[in-house]
């Protein structure tokens, strides 16, 4: 159902979906979810006050898009506290609530082909297609690739043939390494198959992974399990990245374009993001270089868990002098006018951990006279290098934080945000009261 109730309130949100070419999908009888929403905003009868904007991470195929921002509003919902404010705050409070869907989860319904009659290895090449490069010489590369590893070929080191079959598919693919300013999904050391191979069996021989971890629906990696198809499951990663910051500045942008175009000039937009959807977010803020430029700065911005470079909103890159963060003119354009806030938790394992792995070549030491690493999660280090950046503690859903307009704010989070096992760890824990106090502080900021 495009147009969700959550559950046990009176709260409805637009559940907007989107191809993997950021392209708007028709609901059954034909229609655009996203001419309902501009169709609100500019019936001033509706009176809508505030729209919050939002994006799922990678792991959220239509079911668990649904669940995850259930709960997520959910829990937004359940703060009278906060709501009684907003309406003291902004009279006539009336908000807008939109969700946004992208074809992010390998697996999910949107991409396991229809019918039983499938061979399981066909299966799994369209898998891998569709999160990486969908050509037949992209499908003839990865069928090769999963039947040398299912063939028992576990080998320390990459046949000539494996070898090729990885750099066809990463030329299949048009990712690229262009280090830590690059933009998502090219902002990685290099392509080197060998040496992510003998980065997992370094990892596992040292105790890094847990081989029989399963994925408990947030992170990365379902599960470890073979050194062989690692560089296969980097590639995915990388790829990722790079369609939800695709997605970000296509048909996000476009959507919040014409969202601000309908609505009143006193409609105030505040953006939230959960892993790699604050990639989404913030490129649904930036755009591309030929988008249309948005009409007024957004409200606010709150990054959860966020699976992008802790340097990406930084004027100027440490580990790569005279270079700024790839999202960096959302600060320097002042595109958001109120605060920007990030959640971050030692307990988010897959940010904390897979998310540098992701993108270092080699297992090194990548702290050179510095506070901060050159490759990291702001789900884990917050964002770093903007002059106007504050830390805080995560506090009681019942305490101010007192947010300012144009500032940054780290808020630690382990505290709250430490509940779950397997590859990810804690990183879709945050449905709390405490997480969604502080989207509500950051939405009414300057009020």
């Amino acid at each position: 159902m495009p147009i969700r109730r959550v559950p046990g309130t009176d709260v409805d949100y637009l559940l907007i979906s989107y191809d993997a070419d950021g392209r708007e999908r028709a609901e059954p009888d034909g229609t655009m979810l996203s001419h309902e929403a501009v169709t609100r905003l500019a019936n001033t009868a509706n009176g809508i006050t505030d729209v919050f904007f939002t994006s799922h991470g990678w792991k959220g195929d239509v079911k668990a898009a649904i669940e995850q921002y259930d709960k997520w509003i959910g829990a937004m919902v359940a703060l009278e506290a906060d709501r009684a404010y907003a309406r003291e705050q902004r009279p006539g409070f009336t908000p807008l609530i939109v969700g946004l869907h992208w074809p992010s989860l390998p697996w999910g319904d949107e991409d396991i082909p229809a019918g039983g009659t499938v061979e399981p290895l066909e299966r799994e090449v369209s898998a891998y297609a569709h999160r990486i490069a969908d050509t037949p010489d992209a499908r003839d590369a990865i069928r090769s690739i999963l039947q040398t590893a299912k063939a028992g070929a576990h080998g320390d080191t990459l046949t000539p043939t494996t070898q090729a079959a990885y750099d066809t598919l990463f030329k299949e693919s048009g990712l690229g390494a262009g280090d830590v300013g690059a933009a998502p999904g090219a902002d990685q050391d290099g392509w080197n198959p060998q040496h992510i191979i003998d980065e997992e069996r370094a990892n596992a021989a040292d105790g890094t992974d847990d081989a029989e971890a399963e994925d408990d629906g947030g992170g990365f990696f379902a599960s470890i399990k073979d050194h062989l198809l690692s560089p296969l499951r980097q590639a995915s990663f990388w790829a990722m990245k790079k369609r939800a910051h695709l997605f970000g500045e296509s048909g996000g942008h476009e959507l919040l374009v014409a969202m601000q175009s309908a609505a009143p000039e006193t409609t105030r937009f505040h953006l939230m993001g959960h892993s790699f959807g604050c990639i989404v977010v913030s490129a649904t803020i930036a755009g591309g270089e030929q988008s249309k430029a948005l009409s007024r700065p957004v409200d606010s911005l709150f990054l959860v868990q966020g699976a992008l470079s802790l340097w990406a909103f930084a004027p100027d890159i440490p580990y790569a002098a005279g270079t700024p963060g790839y999202f960096h003119r959302i600060v320097s354009k002042e595109l958001v006018k109120g605060p920007i806030v990030t959640t971050r938790s030692t307990h988010d394992r897959a940010v904390g951990h897979y998310y540098p792995r992701g993108a270092r070549l080699k297992r090194q030491l990548d702290l050179v006279d510095m506070d901060f690493p050159k490759y990291g999660g702001v789900g884990s280090f917050g964002i770093q290098g903007v002059a106007t950046t504050q830390d805080f503690p995560i506090k009681p859903p019942t305490s101010p934080y007192g947010f300012q307009r144009g500032s940054v704010y780290n808020v630690e989070s382990s505290r709250i945000i430490k509940t779950g096992g397997g590859a990810s760890g804690a990183h879709s824990d945050i449905a709390h009261p405490e997480v969604a106090h502080i989207f509500w502080e950051a939405a009414l900021a300057g009020l």
